[in-house]
């Protein structure tokens, strides 16, 4: 073995979502079909989106509990504005979220509030703020303007050539009609981490995210930005929420004022298994998208368990399984922080 390599908990956790997609490839008929891997993506867009939220402000050191309701906040938003257009549905409810960051962001840094009590404050006023508004039940979309292809549209299918759908199509063929099938939720999403991995990797911006999860005492020494530098993570954290809020309300046809219940789980989960340090000052993006897709194929391989009827699980177990996976991913990450604490 050479010497001196090391496995990167984001090579890690990439190299056990590969062993999980080739294992459910080989133990369930359509794993790997188009539309179960449409699926995959479209719907756990929504998470990516808010675990990406979730990096830049857990890279600080901080904590934002409000995702899932702000989440929900912006579907029912969206939802009411649908009618208006795609735009004003999308800017909408991205506006709604950028105000709940916002939010979070003054409170954190003009008030000096914690950031689990700020966020914890804003995530039961924007669950509530949601119920008022959709009169406590779901808030359809509008079907007369072009706002349902945002979550349930294919951005390039327009350009799909009917050659590709034929029977003796081959392979290449299959590839080219995947590849213009991509939903454009995944598409959104795969944007903004390619825009997150820019700004932590190359930008002052990011080498302040970090520098600041490291120390906000010496970062404030050094002379750095810190006050704006945790204003704009929680902007960030909003705006991403924002989105997948706009998403929920495309792709599932309404505003749902009661959704969100657990995402700050599943998005603090993706964070953490990608291999960004709960006490912030390190992180990866790319490990953060790797570790969001991983909880979704352990979901999609659940389904099909539950399918092949070998188990029984109900969809509250999801919040289990993530409880637990977070649990012990975040005791490794105790264990290996403190070499000399875990071998005593």
């Amino acid at each position: 073995m050479m010497k001196g390599f090391r496995i990167s908990p984001s090579m890690a956790v990439v190299a056990v979502l590969i062993i999980l997609t080739l294992l459910g490839a080989w133990r369930y008929d359509g794993f790997l079909g188009t539309y179960n891997v449409q699926t995959v993506l479209r719907y756990n867009s929504m998470f990516a989106l808010v675990a990406l939220g979730m990096c830049f402000v857990i890279m600080t050191g901080g904590i934002d509990l409000s995702v899932g309701s702000v989440a929900a906040f912006s579907s029912v938003v969206a939802a009411h504005l649908s009618g208006y257009g795609l735009f004003p549905g999308l800017i909408g409810g991205l506006a709604a979220g950028l105000f709940a960051g916002t939010l979070n962001a003054l409170i954190i840094t003009r008030l000096k509030i914690a950031p689990f009590i700020a966020t914890l404050a804003t995530m039961l006023a924007a669950s509530g703020t949601a119920l008022l508004l959709a009169n406590n039940q779901s808030v359809s979309v509008s079907y007369d303007t072009y706002f349902t292809n945002l979550g349930q549209g294919d951005l390039l299918s327009f350009m799909r050539p009917e050659w590709v759908d034929a029977e003796d199509a081959g392979f290449f063929a299959g590839v080219i009609g995947f590849i213009l099938s991509f939903p454009t939720p995944a598409f959104i999403a795969l944007a903004a981490y390619i825009a997150g991995a820019i700004v932590i990797n190359h930008t002052a911006f990011g080498r302040h995210v970090l520098a600041v999860g490291g120390g906000t005492e010496a970062s404030r020494l050094m002379g750095l930005p810190v006050d704006r530098t945790i204003f704009l993570v929680y902007v960030i954290s909003g705006g991403m929420a924002g989105m997948a809020g706009v998403i929920l309300a495309s792709q599932f046809g309404a505003g749902q004022p009661i959704e969100g219940v657990g995402w700050e789980l599943f998005a603090i989960a993706s964070v953490v298994v990608g291999g960004t340090l709960l006490t912030g000052g390190n992180g990866s993006i790319g490990g953060t998208l790797a570790g969001a897709l991983l909880l979704g194929i352990i979901f999609t391989i659940l389904n099909f368990e539950n399918g092949m009827g070998w188990i029984s699980l109900s969809a509250y177990w999801q919040s289990v399984v993530r409880g637990v996976f977070l649990f012990v991913v975040v005791v490794l990450q105790a264990k290996l922080a403190n070499p000399a604490k875990a071998a005593a």
